[in-house]
C-alpha cells in the first residue's frame, strides 16, 4: 500500500509518539507501506514540524527534530510533479498533498481534514484514510 500523508499527519506524529500517525511511521520504516511525497511537500513538512508551537507540544528540541524529520524523509519515495491539475481543492496549500499522491500514484491521502479534499481525490481514484482508518487497514 502506497500512502501520501498530509502535512497534519506528519506533525501528528511528531506530537503524539503512541498515536495512529506515528504508528503509520513505523509500518513504513519496517517495510509494511511505502510513504510517497514531492519535494514541495516534504519542504512543507520540514517548515511546519519546525514552528515553536509543534516543538514545544513534542517537546523536542530542535536537533531531535531534525532528526525526527530526516528520518521521515528518509522512508519517503520521491515523487516527480509531471502534472499540475491546479486548482482543484479550496485550500491551495493542500494541492500540493493531492498532487504527491496522483502523480506519485498513491492508493491512499492520509489526512485528519478530510472534508478539505471533499470528492477531489475520488475523482483521482485516491482514497481518502484518516490517520486511525489507514493504520486499521495496514494492520489487518
Amino acid at each position: 500500500m502506497k500512502l501520501v500523508l498530509d502535512t497534519d499527519v506528519v506533525v501528528g506524529a511528531m506530537r503524539s509518539p503512541r498515536g495512529a500517525s506515528a504508528a503509520i511511521l513505523r509500518a513504513a520504516r519496517s517495510g509494511r507501506i511505502i510513504l510517497a511525497a514531492s519535494v514541495p511537500l516534504a519542504l512543507e513538512y520540514e517548515a511546519v514540524c519546525r514552528q515553536s508551537e509543534h516543538l514545544r507540544a513534542s517537546g523536542l528540541a530542535d536537533r531531535e527534530a531534525d532528526i525526527f524529520l530526516s528520518a521521515v524523509i528518509a522512508m519517503v519515495e520521491p515523487v516527480k510533479t509531471h502534472f499540475l491539475w491546479r486548482p482543484q481543492l479550496r485550500d491551495p496549500g493542500d494541492e500540493m498533498v493531492l498532487e504527491a499522491a496522483v502523480n506519485g500514484a498513491a492508493d491512499a491521502l492520509v489526512t485528519f481534514n478530510r472534508r478539505d479534499f471533499g470528492d477531489t481525490a475520488a475523482r483521482f481514484a485516491i482514497e481518502l484514510l484518516l490517520p486511525r482508518e489507514a493504520i486499521e487497514r495496514i494492520l489487518s
